[in-house]
Formats: structure tokens, C-alpha cells, sequence
């Protein structure tokens, strides 16, 4: 039963993630000269699959890992159950990790904004650990929220057994699923280019043994020459070979190109910024965040006030192909007769249908902007001695 249950809430998520998304023929294979073993490229307020090769193929992510061990620490920034400037001292299994590290010493302080730019600039095994124990107390405990939010995000082949990529057993992921979390990091955390766009920079070692400085250098060469580079994360392991994940953003559009399995390190940037000069050269973003939308209070029924205002949350975007212009995308406005208290803040009170062509494109809920209690006697009374005053 649990398992059925299981693969319920996966069909749904999937599902969902196809509804939510414009779908595009992509270009053949054999235009884009793609090497690599699987390829995505992902538009990021739409999450339109702008093209794909071998999405879906489970592979070793390598250090591209780390970027949902990023959206975790910024979560729980967010959150307020971390800042910036907490300390945050090493154990010694996070001091023990191997591959990539900043070699972090037992015990040894840092505060958590240089530990994300440990992990965003020098792709630190030893920082990501300690920054896994101390939001959730373990790795294990870490890895298992890791796992969790991959499922809220619709990350269908994915499962983590670590924080940080280090090739392991059952230890896997797909292209597709990298732009998922990286779409979600970059579009919900900005703050993380501060960090990911870096090239070099240095930290100090504090231990017993006095001061030491220590250098790090980016090795996502992207960022030191290609235009609008928001970041994102390498990774590369013997098993993996070698993985990017590139995102950039040009005239308020952001795409995320996803590369993994490359057959050198070269091949893997290159690719990667083949991709993202297709996406910029053939789509346009059209954004609509109804600022002009009026509002003529919707009347509530049995309510201590006898209308709600509202709003639009959601701001609508669509990703244009060549060839399309968003001049030519409308929107119909449908807004409820009445509604009946109590009503809630958030509460859906209309949509805005929007259409190419004839063609629905998509639709945002107009919901209210405040809450409506049901009115009681007194409330009744009240409003009629008030009007028979006036």
C-alpha cells in the first residue's frame, strides 16, 4: 500500500510538472552537436524544457550535488534558523572528507556565509558537511531533507546518499532533475550569484596552530567570459566524469543549461554555453505582473463587511519562440458574481485566462486580499442601525 502510495504522489508531481511547463520542439541532436551523455536546457520562470538529451538518464552528479545542499542552507537562512554570521564549528567526520575540500581542521570555526562560499567557490566537501550538522544535526538527517525537497520539486530520478557528490552507491541523478533544484535555488535565492560568480577569494584559518590564509578558485570557467553568468556549480569525479550546471540571465530572462557526464572538462563549458547561446538567440520571455489590474471589491454574502478587494499573487510568464510575439498574447479577466464569508486572505476570488493565437497559454488566480469574517447578529444589527441613522 505504502508503495502504491508512493508512486501515486509520483505520477501527480509529474503531471504536474508537465502541466506547469511549455513544451517545445526542440532542435535535432545533430544541430546542437551535444557530446555529452546527457544535456538540458531550462527556461527558468516558466520551466519550459527549451531542449534535452537523455533528460531522464540516472548518473552520477558528482559536486552538482552541493546545489541542493545550497538551497537547504538558504532555506534555512530564510527560515531565520540560521544567519549569515553564526559560527559554525567542524566536526571531525566533516574535517575527514576527502576530494574537494578547503581542508577545514577538527574543531576549527568558520562563520556560515564563508562556509557557502567555501561550497560555491572551491566546491568544499569539509563545509558542505559541517553546514549539513549543523542545520539538521547529522549528514544522514541532512541527506534525508536533501531527498525530501527533491520530491516537493518534482525530482523524479534523483536519490542522495550524501551532501557533497562523492561517487557512492545508489547515489544519483539526472539532468533534468540538476535544473529543477538549480531553477529553484537561483530563482528563489538571487543572493546566490554573490557567492557562485566569485572567481577568487581567501579565507582564514583559525587553529591552534595560529593564522593561515587560504586561497579559492572557481572552477566554473564560464564566469570569467560569458555574458549575463549567474553561476552555477561543477562537478567532476572519475565515475561522473565531468558535470556542469550554467545559469545566466539576459533582458530579464534566466536559462539554465545543464550538462553531465562530458568526456573532458573543456567539453562540458563549451556545450554549456552552446546551449545557452541557443536559448538567448531564439526565445524571449513575456512577463505579466498585472500591476494595472482594478479593483472593484467582489460582494460577500453573509460577511461583516460586504466586499473584498483582491489581487494577483503570481506574476504570469511564458517563454516565446522566435517568431512569436508577445504583442500578441491576451488575457481575459473573470472575476467571481459574489462570494460567501468567511473568506481568507489568499482565498481564490477570480482567474485571468491568458491566450496566443486563439490558444490558451496558461491562467493566475486573482485571490482576495484580506480576510472576511461571517458576520453575526451583532454585526447584523449594527449595520442596520447604522443605516437608519443615516
Amino acid at each position: 500500500m505504502k508503495r502504491f502510495g508512493a508512486l501515486f504522489i509520483s505520477i501527480i508531481l509529474l503531471m504536474n510538472s508537465l502541466f506547469c511547463m511549455n513544451v517545445y520542439a526542440a532542435p535535432e541532436d545533430n544541430q546542437m552537436n551535444i557530446t555529452s551523455t546527457s544535456a538540458v536546457l531550462i527556461e527558468g520562470s516558466t520551466g519550459s524544457v527549451i531542449y534535452e538529451k537523455n533528460k531522464d538518464e540516472k548518473l552520477k552528479p558528482a559536486s552538482i550535488t552541493k546545489i541542493m545542499t545550497l538551497l537547504l542552507i538558504f532555506e534555512a537562512l530564510d527560515s531565520g534558523k540560521i544567519k549569515l554570521t553564526d559560527e559554525v564549528s567542524v566536526s571531525e567526520y566533516a574535517a575527514s572528507m576527502g576530494g574537494s575540500q578547503v581542508y577545514l581542521e577538527p574543531f576549527e570555526t568558520q562563520t556560515v556565509d564563508t562556509m557557502i562560499k567555501c561550497i560555491s567557490i572551491a566546491s568544499a566537501n569539509d563545509a558542505s558537511v559541517a553546514m549539513a550538522e549543523l542545520i539538521a544535526g547529522s549528514e544522514e538527517e541532512f541527506v534525508a531533507r536533501m531527498n525530501e525537497r527533491a520530491k516537493e520539486l518534482g525530482m523524479l530520478n534523483t536519490h542522495f546518499v550524501n551532501c557533497c557528490g562523492l561517487d557512492v552507491d545508489n547515489h544519483y541523478s539526472t539532468a533534468y532533475d540538476v535544473a529543477l533544484m538549480s531553477r529553484e535555488l537561483i530563482t528563489k535565492h538571487p543572493q546566490i550569484s554573490n557567492y557562485s560568480t566569485v572567481w577568487m577569494d581567501t579565507i582564514i584559518h583559525t587553529t591552534k596552530k595560529g593564522q593561515s590564509e587560504f586561497g579559492l578558485t572557481n572552477t566554473n570557467k564560464l564566469i570569467k567570459h560569458y555574458n549575463g553568468i549567474t553561476g552555477l556549480k561543477t562537478g567532476s569525479t572519475s565515475l561522473a566524469k565531468y558535470c556542469l550546471s550554467a545559469t545566466a540571465r539576459r533582458e530579464g530572462m534566466d536559462l539554465i543549461a545543464v550538462i553531465m557526464a562530458a568526456p573532458e572538462t573543456k567539453v562540458r563549458f563549451a556545450e554549456a554555453s552552446k546551449l545557452l547561446d541557443y536559448g538567448f538567440a531564439n526565445c524571449s520571455i513575456y512577463k505579466d505582473a498585472n500591476k494595472d489590474l482594478q479593483v472593484v471589491p467582489v460582494p460577500v454574502k453573509k460577511g461583516v463587511a460586504t466586499g473584498v478587494s483582491y489581487r494577483v499573487n503570481d506574476e504570469f510568464s511564458y517563454l516565446c519562440l522566435k517568431g512569436t510575439n508577445p504583442a500578441d498574447i491576451t488575457k481575459e479577466i473573470a472575476i467571481y458574481e459574489s462570494v460567501t464569508a468567511p473568506v481568507k486572505e489568499n482565498d481564490k476570488v477570480g482567474e485571468i485566462t491568458y491566450k496566443l493565437g486563439g490558444n490558451k497559454i496558461g491562467t493566475v488566480d486573482i485571490v482576495a486580499a484580506e480576510n472576511i469574517k461571517k458576520a453575526k447578529f451583532k454585526d447584523y444589527f449594527i449595520r442596520a442601525w447604522s443605516k437608519l441613522l443615516l
